[in-house]
């Protein structure tokens, strides 16, 4: 049946992210995941030929691009490139803050979230980038600065500054505008960029 082994993966994935919600990443097991979706182990390594480390990657990187999703969508029809950047970062900042799963496995186990996160990142920084060459290209840009390596940069910033927001209050609109606008893209932009209408 077309389409069966994607929804079997899907189900696996949800349920092996209910099991590092309640046990954590490094108490999970495919034993865990296979029997919380109820299906059998011999799936679940049909499906994950790496067994529990790409099941565990896989699940992260399930998290990380709907987590992504919602990002895209909340920022959706602002009016201006730089206002859009700074709802970003209020979304983002504010629902890493609430997602109760990533706060806990933070507290229990940072280095390995983090381990995990690290080659998440390495695939999602093309994502960010290519999601805002759009906006770059409308913009007009400072000498040298090309559209490539401007949405390179800013799409590692955005990524640092939403894992870790330094010294910068990220649940401030006014403090987001003023990183926004001075460390994102004052060595991007040409001049000031607009300020929202």
């Amino acid at each position: 049946m077309p389409g069966s082994s994607d929804e079997t993966r899907e189900r696996i994935l949800t349920a092996t992210y209910a099991c590092i919600a309640r046990d954590g990443l490094s108490r999970t097991t495919v034993e865990d995941a296979a029997q919380e979706a109820l299906v059998s182990r011999a799936t679940v390594y049909r499906l994950f030929p790496g067994g529990r480390d790409e099941l565990i990657r896989a699940t992260v990187d399930r998290q990380v691009d709907l987590f992504f999703l919602e990002l895209r969508d909340a920022v959706a029809g602002t009016p201006d490139f730089p206002t859009m950047l700074g709802e970003g970062l209020l979304f983002a900042r504010q629902a890493l803050l609430r997602h109760e799963v990533l706060q806990e496995v933070l507290a229990r186990e940072p280095q390995r979230l983090l381990a995990q996160l690290s080659v998440s990142s390495d695939r999602v920084l093309p994502l960010i980038a290519a999601f805002l060459v759009p906006y770059l290209e409308r913009e007009r840009l400072r000498p040298g600065v090309s559209v490539t390596a401007a949405a390179d940069y800013l799409a590692r910033m955005i990524l640092s500054f939403i894992g870790s927001s330094g010294s910068w209050d990220l649940t401030d609109p006014v403090e987001v505008d003023r990183l926004v606008r001075t460390e994102l893209l004052g060595g991007v932009l040409e001049g000031e960029p607009d300020r929202p209408r």
